[in-house]
């Protein structure tokens, strides 16, 4: 008897990873169910706070996930990696706040534990499978003139997941399924009902990566160093408790009352320990770089081209010009300014529904400037 091509399904106890086990089952695969251990103890988090990829509670949602396996008759492991964990994607989200930027935990965790310490752990450990799987809502396909995989958005546009994974190499596309990509997330709810999954959909999805709202769980004391907060002429309006606790575009807790209207966060100054807040329209930008391309569905392009960026993943696609500068990084000017082109967060480029490739962004026109220049820039000067 021929052998199963089987599967590994990276599973969280939610209702996509289990219609994700469901759908390869129906496809005559032989199915594992395997959830990494992130969680790293040694980091006190109150569990009664908010809902969280990471934080205590992940052993409450491993134990959803085995008796969520055993009704489905699929064998479970779970895979320990809390110090790569603490490595790969806590270490990055740290460093990345201290140098004024706000980083992007799922795309780094995608890239480099979710689809390639996970897979890899799980075979170390004796396990056997042909191909990992998760429930990402996106679309894997490959193209025989490139000789490439390709990555493209989902069916349900609302429900796309492609942004995250943008800094996936195709050593792991070949071997990764994505069985939601041709599902809206209403057709796996209404699936999940008629497999007497009931209790899944009425179950709170996580939406954040921490499960503290409070980020200093994750800083040591000295990362907390105060300082300025200045408006755009350099004026002294205010004191911040640290710049980890800033990002573009924030108005919300900024400690400072009485401007002339709303002030916002134009400028994270790391070198100078300084805060630049300033009136909305300032935080609209025409041009931004971005660094460390990943390129997905075609190779790294040497011409300028044009195509939709996202700037984070509740962004809409806008028309840009993008013009390489090398592999590695690339110049993006957009067609109409961007609100709050944020340093530190994922560029990613789109063809209609192809995904192209992503990086980081490094910085949008005139984040660099002096603050004595910042007087001068007006709402989409590039």
């Amino acid at each position: 008897m021929q052998k199963k091509t089987s599967v590994a399904v990276g599973i969280s106890g939610g209702i996509d990873s289990a219609m994700t086990a469901y759908l390869l089952q129906e496809s005559g695969y032989r199915v594992i169910g395997i959830t990494m251990q992130t969680y790293d103890e040694n980091i006190e988090m109150d569990k009664t706070l908010k809902s969280g990829c990471f934080g205590p509670a992940q052993e409450e949602n491993i134990l959803s996930a085995s008796l969520l396996w055993r009704k489905l008759g699929i064998e479970h492991y779970i895979i320990p990696l809390q110090e790569e964990f603490r490595h790969k994607v806590i270490d990055y989200f740290c460093e990345t706040y201290i140098k004024g930027k706000t980083p992007n935990p799922c795309l780094v965790c995608n890239a480099y534990i979710k689809f390639a310490l996970l897979p890899e752990k799980a075979h170390s450990l004796g396990l056997e499978f042909d191909y990992f799987a998760t429930g990402h809502y996106a679309k894997i396909g490959f193209n025989n003139t490139l000789k490439r995989y390709q990555i493209r958005k989902a069916k349900d546009a609302n429900k796309d997941q492609s942004y995250f994974l943008a800094f996936l190499s195709q050593e792991q596309l070949a071997q990764t399924l994505f069985p939601l990509g041709d599902y809206t997330k209403q057709e796996i709810k209404k699936m999940a009902i008629g497999k007497g999954f009931t209790e899944l959909v009425e179950r709170k999805e996580s939406q954040d990566f921490l499960q503290s709202s409070d980020l200093e769980v994750l800083f040591k004391p000295e990362d907390f160093n105060p300082g300025e907060i200045i408006d755009m002429q350099g004026k002294v309006i205010g004191k911040h408790k640290g710049i980890i606790n800033y990002t573009i575009g924030q108005r919300r807790n900024l400690g400072i009352s009485g401007m002339p209207e709303p002030y916002y966060v134009l400028q994270i100054d790391a070198e100078n320990n300084r805060i630049v807040l300033g009136p909305k329209e300032y935080l609209f930008k025409k041009k931004c770089s971005a660094t460390d391309m990943n390129w997905v569905s075609l190779p790294a392009p040497e011409k300028k081209f044009r195509a939709k960026a996202k700037i984070r993943q509740q962004h809409s696609p806008a028309d840009c010009i993008v013009t390489p500068i090398n592999d590695n990084t690339i110049e993006v000017v957009f067609k109409e300014p961007q609100l709050s082109i944020t340093p530190g967060q994922g560029l990613v480029l789109y063809l209609d529904d192809l995904l192209l490739g992503g990086g980081f962004i490094a910085f949008s026109n005139n984040e660099d400037v002096e603050t004595k220049d910042l007087e001068g820039f007006r709402r989409g000067e590039s």
